[in-house]
């Protein structure tokens, strides 16, 4: 059955980059030439690095391959998505083209436009009067001859496919430009207020910075790092919950990268639980790392600060190498009079916290869709993609993350760190 699925996949993916090729390479060239086998060579080239850039992070190849396949590889990833959505988008501007050609008027300005002359019309030379004979006569250049001939008119529908296909790959190239600039300038800081009922009214104003997946790689590496621990050290939290999807590799490989969170400062400590990446990374091996670090793991476990408890689980990652989230561990024994703050990668995991009168659940994992339309994906996956809510009488506050998986791009979810400052209603 995964051979029948992945085979389906497959010529699907096949399918639509043969739709693209089409829209994008052959509708918009007059017959072959170089420009059709350049734009093949893109649409040829582009997948296989995509693949390769997947299949490589997947099955751990060496670090120096993934990084030289992952920048280019999963850039094309993001622009085909948007390219799709473009050229369908566009499938809907071709017959109003189509329409507006027909009509002399608006045909000849939309040619001219883009520099054309339709067959039959005079040019700028014809329409001009012959010098007169004692003018000096002197040899145009060529690119003055060029600059004052339009080019003629391509066939009506040629014209609409280089418009349209024009517009297209603009657009999604703008957009996945914007959205990698997005990714690398660094997260920006949220600021969220959550009252907690059995918060007591010293520890009215207590600041939780929340940091999700953060996901350094072959693309995200030590300086995004170092960005990402000034943005959290500049807001001056109490504490520091770091909810997993820390990394996308080895800590052979990205132990350097990750060096730059010793540097993490709050007054009670940086504590850490793992997201599902970790597991497919090497979870023991993190867990110890970010110990050397300075970060307390919460492992199924929980410590009881000055005015309120706080637990961490395991991903449900951890399952399939028997160390997944253990709630009764993790909450058994403590104080029910005591406000606890609940450290869960995923937020799949509310149900539980719920079932054990968690107060507020910290997670991230969803990116918050990360690409549009992705967000309604996550939202089929998640009980809440981003932001503030509520279950029962439990709080779930869920992280976009702070960095990115696979494109180092984001679109309709930017990229956060997030204060979280609790409030007493005894205040």
């Amino acid at each position: 059955m995964i051979i029948v699925f992945g085979l389906v996949a497959l010529a699907l993916v096949a399918v639509l980059y043969w739709y693209l090729w089409r829209r994008l390479v052959r509708d918009t060239t007059a017959g072959p030439g170089r420009a059709r086998r350049a734009g093949t060579a893109l649409f040829v080239v582009g997948p296989l690095l995509m693949f390769a850039a997947l299949f490589t992070e997947v099955g751990h190849a060496p670090f120096a391959v993934q990084r030289t396949l992952a920048w280019p590889g999963f850039l094309w990833m993001a622009l085909s998505l948007y390219l799709l959505l473009a050229v369908v988008a566009g499938e809907v501007l071709r017959p109003l083209l189509h329409r507006a050609l027909k009509r002399p008027e608006r045909g000849a300005g939309l040619y001219a436009m883009c520099g054309y002359r339709r067959a039959g019309a005079p040019s700028p030379h014809e329409a001009q009067p012959s010098p007169q004979p004692e003018a000096p006569l002197r040899q145009l250049t060529r690119t003055e001859t060029e600059d004052s001939t339009p080019t003629p008119a391509p066939s009506r529908r040629l014209f609409v496919s280089r418009v349209v296909g024009g517009a297209a790959a603009t657009a999604a190239t703008a957009t996945v430009g914007l959205g990698t600039y997005g990714v690398l300038r660094g997260p920006r800081v949220r600021r969220v207020t959550v009252p907690l009922a059995k918060l007591p009214r010293a520890a009215h104003g207590y600041r939780i910075a929340v940091v999700s997946d953060i996901h350094l790689g072959p693309v995200l590496g030590r300086g995004f790092a170092q960005q990402v621990v000034d943005t959290v050290n500049a807001t001056q939290p109490d504490l520091i919950a770091v909810v997993g999807d820390l990394v996308d590799g080895s800590v052979k490989d990205l132990g350097p990268a990750a060096a730059p969170l010793a540097q993490l400062s709050a007054r009670h400590g940086a504590y850490f639980v793992t997201g599902n990446h970790e597991y497919f990374s090497g979870a023991a091996q993190w867990v110890e790392e970010v110990r050397r670090l300075g970060l307390h793991p919460l492992e199924n476990a929980r410590t009881e600060l000055a005015h309120f408890d706080l637990a961490g689980v395991n991903d449900l990652a951890g399952e399939s190498t028997g160390q997944g989230p253990d709630f009764d561990r993790a909450l058994a024994g403590r104080d029910p009079a005591r406000a606890c703050v609940l450290l869960a990668h995923q937020p799949v995991q509310i149900h539980e916290a719920v079932r054990h009168h968690v107060d507020l659940q910290l997670s991230g994992h969803t990116h918050g869709g990360q690409l549009w339309p992705g967000n309604f994906v996550a939202a089929a996956a998640n009980p809440t993609v981003a932001g503030l809510d509520r279950y029962g009488d439990t709080q779930l506050y869920v992280s976009r993350g702070a960095g990115a998986w696979g494109p180092p791009t984001r679109v309709g979810a930017p990229s956060d760190i997030t204060v979280i400052e609790l409030a007493s209603k005894r205040a």
